[in-house]
């Protein structure tokens, strides 16, 4: 039997989600389907008897918006929720704002594979030029985080991001696992990827195969010294969870029309 369980899922659909756009850093709202796929998460979880003790997310709008849609369907609206840029989205450096299908005609899918799913292969990083830097770099909510803005970084493999996030998962997650507190993670593709390959130790070359959809709760449960009793599971119609992932997959590859 389980010591722990966590629920860990990827927000829903965002606004540049539906347009297969590299959202990353650029805040997003979710777009009307990924306000269902929230809601539809947190009835799914309520029927299942979840009950949370606590919420972390990261700090970008459709993470905590995906959050407070789960509790509100749940009755749940009190529970608490932490914040942190530690469990934002990769940070995709120069391809923010671009059209996964299009770099895929422009560089092949096999590159773009590998810009997004790879562990530690880095994309061009953003500079000063860039159409949406200023509004990432001058934006508020970094102000006051636990780095300077000038070390905020500027593009990022997954293993970038499993190396700024797993000081908050060891210093403020942990912890509040190993007291016996429910937790619901809401974050990211790629933050959720990291810590998964962490608590699951997924190899450098598996991780690469590993797609997550948008709304859809991940149970992990785990024994007294966080390690899986087995693989994560998707909670959910499975058909529709694997329709799901392969629309994710197919995000990165060239439309019919254009090949």
């Amino acid at each position: 039997m389980a010591k722990y369980r966590l629920v860990l899922l990827r927000h829903g659909e965002g606004a540049w989600n539906k347009e297969n756009r590299f959202c990353s850093w650029v805040d997003q709202k979710l777009s009307s389907d990924g306000i269902k796929e929230a809601q539809n998460c947190g009835k799914h979880l309520k029927a299942l008897g979840f009950e949370f003790d606590l919420v972390f997310t990261s700090v970008l709008s459709r993470s905590i918006q995906t959050a407070w849609l789960i509790l509100q369907e749940m009755g749940q609206e009190w529970v608490p929720i932490q914040s942190s840029w530690r469990l934002n989205e990769r940070h995709y450096g120069a391809l923010i704002g671009l059209n996964r299908a299009e770099m895929a005609l422009n560089h092949g899918e096999e590159q773009v594979k590998i810009w997004r799913r790879s562990y530690d292969v880095t994309p061009p990083p953003i500079t000063e030029s860039h159409p949406y830097y200023e509004e990432i770099y001058n934006d508020r909510r970094y102000k006051g985080s636990d780095v300077s803005q000038d070390n905020l970084p500027r593009a990022e493999s997954l293993k970038d991001v499993l190396d700024r996030l797993l000081p908050y998962w060891n210093e403020k997650i942990v912890p509040e696992l190993k007291s016996g507190k429910m937790i619901l993670i809401s974050a990211h593709g790629n933050s959720s990827r990291a810590l998964l390959k962490h608590v699951e130790g997924i190899s450098d070359e598996d991780i690469i195969n590993v797609t997550l959809p948008t709304g859809v709760p991940i149970l992990l449960e785990l024994d007294e010294n966080l390690h899986p009793l087995g693989p994560h599971q998707f909670l959910g119609d499975q058909e529709a969870i694997e329709a799901a992932i392969k629309k994710v997959e197919d995000q990165g590859k060239v439309k019919s029309a254009e090949k």
